[in-house]
């Protein structure tokens, strides 16, 4: 059902500023204006009414936090967690994998009724974080198995030489061997977002490359994980600025072709960068990728939204389906949550 309501002829459709555009969710229904506006004045344009159903609403966090964060995870509304384990944790040594901590986590939320999603890290976002495992570092066929990352915002990191085929062999043989053990008994496994600054000291990167593996580890995962939800974490590619090059449309065919989720690390309402590349592709893909995982993250509330517009924005722009909220949406006292 759609209600047209006439603009006056004294409100430009100029007047209307970004920030002016929210969406709501209430109770099951999507309110919005398409090109518009707040609800409650007279800057309606179009008003569309679709039913929806809710998201399903999660915690994302690090195995190590998951007791203390017990009183928000037994949340009515929380249906689960998150929870990142990077590769190093997972494959102590060439083919010796340990996943003692994952059975832990699991054992736990199954006995509290939750859910478990899990993240298998193979980007960082600290110099001083090098986490995979040590034969990736020494030996040659692997090229130094890690890439430097630079960011003008941050010190820096590193990310996994994906475009490596030797590395990405050992990624998928990782995430085979996960699959035996978990498929069908955790809820979903998502990839790491796209987005990389690799150093122009890297000699052996290359946009097409690094694309063509991601394509390549996400299509393996979905062929391993039958059962549990497969999700691609998608906001920017390098050599993608806009779509250039077609990865981010190429990037959400695959998914629609692949019964692939895809979903985000960030949930800010209409931000530029953000809309220049994912966000659109999202805000299309209602019926046609499923899951629509997003998250909000810490560095995410520095944007001043509240709860309630994140959710808004998640469900009725960008089509989401599950929402992962970091801790500190509900409660700000701990210590991770003060620089915010």
């Amino acid at each position: 059902m759609e209600i047209r309501v006439g603009y006056p002829s004294f409100i430009s459709l100029n007047d209307i500023r970004e920030e002016d555009k929210p969406y709501r969710y209430y109770g099951g229904i999507c309110l919005w204006t398409e090109d518009t506006t707040k609800f409650i004045t007279m800057k309606l344009f179009y008003l569309n009414f679709l039913f929806v159903f809710g998201l399903e609403e999660f915690i994302y966090s690090s195995s190590s936090e998951l007791q203390d964060i017990q009183n928000i995870l037994l949340r009515p509304e929380i249906k689960g967690v998150q929870l990142v384990y990077n590769w190093k944790s997972l494959e102590k040594d060439k083919d010796v994998y340990d996943f003692s901590q994952i059975k832990e986590d699991l054992k736990y939320l199954n006995g509290v009724d939750r859910k478990l999603f899990i993240q298998v890290q193979d980007r960082f976002f600290s110099l001083q974080a090098r986490n995979v495992p040590r034969y990736l570092l020494e030996e040659p066929v692997y090229k130094g198995g890690l890439a430097k990352q630079s960011d003008a915002d941050s010190e820096g990191g590193w990310v996994a030489k994906q475009w490596n085929k030797h590395v990405r062999v050992r990624y998928q043989k990782l995430l085979k061997n996960l699959a035996e053990e978990f498929d069908g008994k955790i809820y979903g496994i998502n990839l790491p977002e796209t987005s990389v600054e690799v150093d122009d000291n890297v000699k052996d990167f290359n946009c097409d490359a690094y694309f063509n593996a991601e394509m390549d580890n996400l299509g393996y995962t979905r062929g391993v994980f039958k059962h549990s939800h497969v999700v691609q974490y998608v906001n920017f590619w390098p050599c993608g600025w806009e779509n250039e090059n077609n990865y981010m449309n190429n990037t959400f065919v695959f998914a629609e072709r692949n019964n692939i989720g895809l979903g985000g690390p960030d949930t800010i309402p209409f931000r530029e960068a953000h809309m220049k590349n994912s966000y659109p592709f999202f805000h299309q893909s209602k019926g046609k990728v499923f899951p629509i995982a997003m998250a909000v993250q810490e560095p995410d509330l520095k944007y001043n939204n509240t709860k309630q517009e994140f959710y808004d924005f998640a469900k009725c722009y960008l089509n989401a389906s599950i929402l992962f909220w970091t801790k500190c949406i509900f409660d700000s006292s701990y210590p991770d949550c003060i620089r915010i």
